[in-house]
């Protein structure tokens, strides 16, 4: 190779390398921004509101939009059957896409509290055109509500949680009003420690912070209650995105609405238990970030709202785009620090930007994390889970950017609670995902990395965080193999 020829190919190196510490840096501050935006937000949160008044009371629509959810149909059904609601203003609609035994199950629950004076249907569909967003838009064309509710499956709403959440409706421009979640599981095992943090981070801090600074924010995908005027107005439920939540949400809001988000009220759901149905979620909530960013970042940008309402929305539906980045960083670290180590002492700045998300997610008190030490002990394997899921969420924006819809492959639930139940038996675990050879690959690199420059000069910068990126891969595609093995184990004990 000629020396100018080298001397280029360095220079795109150094090029594309600095794209990725500036773009990580970008989104580290954010996480910083939003954590100020907490703090030190001048709007107070939700208070608890009170209850509307029967007479006041408005008729609902609730929707379960459901598929092969056999292991938990039943304790959904009873519980919104408990809310404390008149039962002429309510109608509930199960929303059924199943192709197993969960139909069945449906059909007998929904005579039975037919029976009991419900106004209950189940609306089975034998194909899934458009997955949950066509569901919902189906139920949509025979609901007799003036608002509509939307619980997924592992929901379990307390009988209050209608009557409190409707008082936010007292604005006419208020389209939506979003409840926090809590986690039925979240002591589960190591994965549903680490997740109820994440969670807990978004709808404490994020979603605070947007909401009293005046910001975009999503409606989560359940837990929360629309008007059915702002559905209809904003375009309705429409598919070509696999966040359909957070693609109706946009819309509503550039068409003038508001959403209300109260983290007072409080809705229990359950979190992944295993790593390969985490991964499930996220690479479809990361695609799906990505094909909304794509539907409606140009309309956002373009629109006469104040700039600093246009960067965050953008930042908000581009909060997967850091992944693809973390994996090119890796890559290109190795060469460099071979060939340009000087180059890497330009971005000692960023260490600042780092700690945006620590702070994010220390900062997320909640009664089940109430201490400051409670929240620490899982922010090591939170944050390298993270990492580890990188490469997941790297192959979902990049489809998100380049595809419209897609599968919505539902995340699988297994009726946990607490650290009660096991989910290794059950027919809905899925198989291992095959990007766990990509992530043993890519771990198998940071430890050659760190091999290559344990005795260099940048040595001592580098090697700690290529160790951390190894260490992240092999976390996330161990859990996923030694998980594998226990589910072959107890189904080969149990024949």
């Amino acid at each position: 190779m000629s020396h100018s020829l080298a001397t280029t190919l360095v220079v795109v190196l150094e090029a594309v390398y600095t794209i990725c510490v500036v773009t990580l840096s970008i989104y580290g501050f954010n996480s910083l921004g939003l954590v100020i935006l907490y703090l030190f937000s001048k709007r107070p949160a939700e208070r608890p509101q009170l209850r509307v008044k029967d007479a006041d009371l408005p008729r609902v629509t609730i929707q379960l939009p459901i598929f092969n959810e056999q292991n938990i149909i039943e304790r959904l059904l009873q519980a919104v059957t408990s809310q404390d609601y008149p039962r002429e203003l309510c109608q509930i609609q199960v929303l059924d896409d199943s192709t197993d035994e969960t139909t069945e199950i449906a059909t007998r629950l929904v005579e039975q509290y037919r029976s009991q004076g419900w106004d209950i249907q189940i609306y089975h569909r034998s194909v899934r055109t458009g997955y949950k967003a066509g569901a919902l838009a189906e139920g949509l064309k025979n609901a007799t509500g003036e608002f509509v509710a939307i619980f997924d499956a592992d929901f379990v709403p307390a009988p209050d949680w209608l009557r409190s959440v409707l008082a936010g409706f007292d604005n006419p421009k208020v389209g939506c009003v979003q409840s926090r979640w809590v986690h039925l599981n979240s002591r589960y095992n190591l994965l549903t420690n680490a997740v109820s943090l994440g969670l807990d981070a978004h709808f404490i801090v994020e979603q605070n912070a947007r909401y009293r600074s005046d910001l975009f924010l999503g409606f989560n995908g359940s837990g929360g209650i629309w008007r059915k005027a702002c559905i209809e107005d904003a375009g309705g439920w429409q598919i070509d995105t696999l966040t359909e939540d957070l693609d109706l949400s946009y819309r509503a809001q550039l068409k003038g609405w508001q959403i209300r988000y109260n983290p007072n009220i409080v809705v229990p759901g359950e979190v992944p238990a295993q790593v390969d149905a985490f991964k499930t979620q996220q690479y479809r909530w990361a695609k799906g970030s990505a094909q909304t960013l794509r539907k409606l970042g140009g309309t956002i940008l373009k629109s006469d709202l104040p700039w600093q309402k246009r960067v965050m929305a953008i930042m908000h539906l581009s909060m997967y785009v850091p992944f693809p980045f973390m994996i090119l960083t890796l890559l290109l670290t190795l060469p460099i620090a071979l060939y340009a180590g000087h180059f890497m002492t330009l971005f000692s700045w960023t260490i600042l930007s780092s700690l945006g998300p620590p702070l994010l997610y220390t900062i997320a008190r909640t009664n089940h994390l109430p201490r400051f030490w409670d929240r620490l002990v899982r922010l090591p394997p939170l944050l390298m889970l993270g990492l580890g899921m990188s490469l997941n969420e790297g192959f979902a924006v990049i489809s998100g950017i380049f595809t419209k819809g897609g599968v919505f492959n539902r995340t699988p639930k297994f009726n946990l609670r607490g650290r009660q139940g096991n989910w290794t038996q059950n027919k809905y675990a899925l198989p291992i995902n095959p990007v766990v050879w990509g992530e043993l690959a890519l771990a198998g690199y940071a430890l050659f990395t760190v091999l290559k420059l344990w005795d260099t000069t940048m040595g001592k910068v580098i090697v700690p965080g290529m160790a951390y990126y190894a260490l992240s891969y092999i976390m996330i595609a161990g859990s996923s193999i030694l998980q594998r093995l226990e589910m072959q184990r107890r189904l080969q004990a149990g024949s």
